[in-house]
């Protein structure tokens, strides 16, 4: 807006954000409207502070402006933290903390049997589900089952023999179990009073699960995906286990007591509570569902409204907030930012759970010896995922996600699903849809690879495909069949030739192009991305000092710590150089950036 001084019009320019335009706007003011009264332009006078004053704090603020319209908006976002908080707007639930699960191989020891043929089942112990063990790096690992040692499928060996008669007088038992990284950690929260959305922060760090939370009287609170949703699924024993192998029904329930798990970026986990109070409780325990009415109210006619199937009943208070007690919270927390483990390194026993059947009639020395005996060992890898997804990959799932509305129709909508699966399940750091057309049902094939120990893709495990597979069947469409494939991997390293500018210091030039292919490629493509040469040439030419890029080569690595796909790059190298073509389910990586890109200054 223009304002008027001594009857004349003094133009303001709305345009000038920057400091040189704000001094040079200021000074042309000054100039002009006030050319006896300020004379003083020198740049060494206070005329001149005076007007780097201003233009300093107008810059400022017109930087300050645009960092907050650009924070506001997801396309533009650059904090991690509030891309976070852009994605939960839209509904996407960050999961900060991934876990690494696998199977491990679990060895006792029993004795013989009293007739002297074959172990001696009664010693065969259970070892119970919350079960610790370590790594030889201290990593905590806890068992997800119960392992029943006396089950006829385990390996039984001899493992005792006696030195004079050479009869076996021990035997050890081999069975598998599934374990996930973490240990368990318990925090006892004070509330004193009824509080409208009690918001209770975690004392501990890298939270992965929390498993229950119950206050003093014994009420227990459950975990949802948001406060509106009141309806969970429980397993129920089902009594007709022997005739129809169905071990447990799903069986829905109104949960009042509610809460919604809630992390940000600097591992700090939240538990966000309602605001209804115990008054008015009245909710039912089990969903009936003639409580699913249609709200007319007197209208002879109906309206399409949108329905979630996740919310079945309708509630206005989001559940109850704990009040006057104390709440046990028991959780699941990572002990180190990296939790994948290298074959044969899970070899501790920390607390080990043993029950035994009919324990009053054993020996107790047996009992004792028998508990010693406990050892474990992972014969295969247990990964998952080590690293948070990027500013530009978090951005894509939260579309993603947004998109998806909790059904798995299109091929975005499953990626989406997979990468959406809760940590203590495993992560999967890339997944890939193809439909298989050769099938007669159409099959969907989904190529899935995990993250190892080292940040280097690996093939994901049994147990993590098979997390994955349960994982889809929630949202997955009706007719739609599903395998879960490993992906390939085919590794490639790069080497360039570039000419420097004569007044430049080649050795730094040549040090930042491959700081900059480093940059690119440790952002890893999807997995049947084709692979563009003109993309490395573009970084290279980029950068500051290189006059031009003679030459890019694009070679295979194979062998020792590289996979051996076989992959011909020449024969799949497109007409006119610029790219490679891969098959639908392989990935290309560079996998040790500091020997696989190399470069020579001409």
């Amino acid at each position: 807006m223009a304002k008027k001084r001594d009857n004349r019009l003094v133009p303001i320019k709305y345009t000038s954000r920057e400091f040189d335009t704000i001094k040079r706007d200021l000074i042309e003011h000054a100039k002009r409207y006030y050319p006896d009264s300020f004379q003083d332009f020198n740049e060494a006078g206070v005329g001149s502070l005076l007007l780097d004053t201003v233009a300093y704090v107008g810059d400022i603020l017109s930087f300050y402006t645009d960092y907050q319209a650009n924070e506001s908006f997801l396309p533009t976002a650059l904090e991690y933290d509030n891309i976070i908080k852009l994605g939960k707007q839209m509904g996407y639930k960050f999961r900060g903390n991934p876990t690494s699960s696998g199977v491990a191989a679990f060895f006792v020891v029993v004795p013989v049997s009293p007739t002297g043929i074959g172990p001696d089942t009664r010693y065969m112990p259970i070892l119970r589900k919350g079960s610790e063990f370590r790594t030889t790096e201290n990593i905590g690992f806890i068992l997800d089952e119960d392992i029943n040692f006396a089950d006829s499928n385990n390996q039984i060996i001899v493992a005792q023999v006696d030195d004079t008669s050479g009869t076996p007088t021990s035997y050890a038992v081999k069975a598998y179990g599934n374990v996930v990284s973490g240990e368990l950690t318990r925090d006892i929260v004070s509330v004193p009073g009824y509080q409208k959305f009690l918001r209770i922060e975690l004392s501990a760090e890298r939270v992965t699960e929390v498993i229950s939370v119950v206050d003093q009287e014994g009420h227990s609170y459950f975990e949802v995906d948001n406060l509106s949703q009141n309806i969970i699924y429980k397993p129920v024993t089902n009594r007709n286990s022997n005739t129809d192998k169905v071990g447990a029904l799903m069986r829905p329930f109104v949960v009042p007591r509610r809460f919604v798990v809630e992390q940000d970026e600097r591992n700090a986990t939240y538990l966000q509570f309602g605001f209804g109070s115990e008054t008015e409780l009245k909710t039912e325990s089990v969903l009936d569902p003639r409580t699913v009415t249609l709200q007319r109210t007197g209208k002879n006619y109906v309206t399409d409204p949108s329905f979630d199937p996740t919310k079945l009943t309708e509630t206005d208070k989001l559940g109850i907030s704990p009040a006057n007690t104390s709440l046990t919270i028991i959780y699941r927390t990572n002990t180190r930012n990296n939790v994948n483990v290298a074959t044969g390194r899970l070899t501790k026993s920390s607390r080990a759970i043993l029950d035994f059947n009919n324990i009053t009639e054993l020996n107790a020395d047996t009992i004792r010896t028998v508990r010693s005996t406990i050892e474990v060992n992972n014969e295969s890898p247990i990964i998952g995922d080590v690293s948070l997804p990027t500013s530009q990959e978090l951005k894509t799932r939260i579309y993603d996600n947004f998109a998806s509305q909790n059904r798995a129709v299109t091929k975005m909508d499953y990626v989406s699903t997979i990468y959406s699966m809760p940590p203590q399940f495993g992560a999967i750091k890339r997944a890939m849809l193809v439909r298989d057309d050769d099938s007669f049902k159409r099959n969907l094939n989904i190529y899935v690879l995990a993250e190892g120990s080292t940040g280097k893709l690996e093939q994901a495990s049994t147990n993590l495909k098979r997390n994955v597979k349960i994982w889809l069947n929630k949202n997955r469409m009706i007719n739609d069949t599903i395998d879960i494939l490993n992906g390939r991997i085919l590794n490639v390293s790069i080497d360039f030739a570039i000419v420097a500018d004569q007044e430049t210091n080649k050795f730094d030039i040549l040090a930042t192009c491959i700081t900059k292919l480093r940059e690119k490629f440790a952002i890893l493509p999807d997995i049947g991305e084709a692979f563009f040469i003109t993309d490395i040439y573009k970084t290279i030419n980029d950068v500051d000092g290189v006059v031009d890029t003679k030459s890019v080569k694009v070679r295979q690595r194979t062998g020792g710590r590289y996979s051996d796909l076989g992959f011909n790059i020449r024969e799949n190298m497109s007409a006119d150089g610029r790219y490679f073509v891969v098959p639908e389910d392989v990935i290309v990586e560079v996998k040790f950036p500091l020997q696989d890109i190399k470069g020579v200054i001409l």
